[in-house]
């Protein structure tokens, strides 16, 4: 109990007090050393070093990359034009629009903000244009947005893979159906929506100019087509994949779309290079507490307390869901992830729940509180692109919402929907 108080303690108060996360991980780490009268600046460093020290660590620079290539590059408007082109003409058709367009950048780049950024930068205008209703327009982008991490790649299936020892391949391939069920009940949300508001659509585009946007779209549909064949054909690892994604999305816009300059390629890696700085340091900080926690026996002793609970499978993992529910409306994603990865995964596994089974729950839960206030990180990124309140995309996103919910109660009554898939790989 002492040690789970000084865990919880010292990491949510340096976090109230305005102090970054990471710095907040070191500090619960170094408290925790002091508790147990083992501190060592020697250890303290070597964790440091060696939370980003970590070979399938290199796919997140990697996956970056790519996510900012393809942005720069024309490859996400490419895919945008082509979901316009076959679903501009529906009633209410730029959110068809987005939701397709939204799963096809999932296949990607598996970053929820750059993907969000993207579909809201170029999608927005033209649905305030189209006299949508502003609120429902950002919910929708930024619910659209949350698919990223799920379907393979994904940034964050990397990152817990490390943190917990779980197979990456496994979580990438968990992904796929769930992935595709959030964008059946995006479609749903939005059809009801789009009834009830009598959204306009858009001129039906010629067969013609649907054959162009697919040939112009060629290129940059071929990039899951070759990660998920490379995975599935043994080809290579997902950390491999990230460079074979960002190698291809370099080489595409610049060679083939023709859209991405040298002068302009400075400014991508740049990007990308801050992006990864902050994400590594975060990896490292949290090896430091994860250290300590393992060396405390944290799981063990949080196991011994929850023995009634765990003794359910279904009970534990409702629970479970609703405390990281909790968790991710004041946490980003990766800060969740390295923070309670640690010690949740060990507990599933104790109450006989699949290590990958639990590692996608964790994650699409994650993803929920991505789009719930008080932080709403993605909810952020579509409120600041728009130049929209809060409050209004807070509002809109509450139908896409209610959906993902009830997606996360089906998940958690058939779990075969997320580890069916798993026999493709064999």
């Amino acid at each position: 109990m002492i040690v789970t108080l000084i865990f919880l303690a010292v990491l949510i108060g340096g976090m109230v007090i305005g102090m970054p996360i990471a710095h907040a991980l070191i500090l619960t780490g170094v408290a925790l050393m002091w508790h147990l009268d083992f501190f060592d600046s020697q250890l303290l460093a070597q964790n440091l070093q060696a939370g980003f020290d970590n070979f399938p660590l290199l796919a997140v620079p990697f996956f970056i990359l790519a996510g900012e290539l393809m942005n720069a590059g024309g490859l996400s408007r490419r895919i945008i034009d082509l979901a316009r082109a076959f679903c501009g003409h529906i009633r209410g058709g730029l959110g068809f629009v987005a939701i397709g367009a939204a799963v096809l950048l999932a296949s990607m780049s598996g970053s929820a903000i750059a993907d969000t950024a993207a579909l809201a930068t170029i999608l927005l205008p033209m649905m305030r244009d189209q006299k949508y209703p502003p609120g429902y327009s950002a919910g929708l982008l930024a619910s659209g947005g949350i698919i990223a991490p799920i379907i393979p790649p994904s940034m964050p299936f990397v990152i817990y893979g490390v943190t917990t020892n779980t197979s990456i391949s496994k979580l990438f391939l968990s992904g796929i159906v769930p992935g595709l069920m959030m964008g059946v009940f995006l479609i749903a949300a939005w059809w009801w929506i789009a009834r009830k508001n009598d959204l306009p659509a858009m001129p039906r585009v010629g067969w013609g100019d649907r054959m162009k946007a697919l040939v112009q779209s060629f290129w940059a549909m071929m990039m899951p087509v070759i990660i998920l064949g490379g995975l599935k054909g043994g080809i290579f690892t997902p950390t491999e994949a990230a460079v074979v994604a960002a190698v291809y999305a370099l080489v595409v816009s610049m060679f083939v779309y023709r859209q991405l300059t040298w002068s302009k390629l400075y400014e991508v890696f740049l990007n990308a290079g801050k992006t990864t700085a902050v994400v590594m340091f975060l990896c490292g900080a949290a090896t430091v507490t994860a250290y300590m926690i393992t060396l405390a026996d944290l799981p063990n002793m949080l196991a011994e307390s929850f023995t009634n609970v765990m003794s359910n499978p279904m009970w534990f993992m409702a629970l479970m869901m609703v405390f990281l529910l909790v968790v991710g409306t004041a946490m980003d994603l990766t800060p969740t992830i390295l923070i309670f990865g640690p010690v949740c995964a060990p507990l599933a596994v104790k109450a006989g729940i699949d290590p990958v089974y639990f590692g996608f729950m964790f994650i699409y839960v994650g993803c929920i509180g991505l789009i719930t206030p008080p932080v709403g990180t993605v909810q952020n990124v579509v409120a600041g692109v728009g130049r929209i309140r809060m409050e209004t995309v807070i509002r809109g996103t509450t139908p896409f919402l209610l959906m993902y919910v009830l997606l996360l109660i089906l998940f958690i009554i058939f779990p075969q929907i997320v580890t069916a898939p798993l026999q493709w790989m064999h």
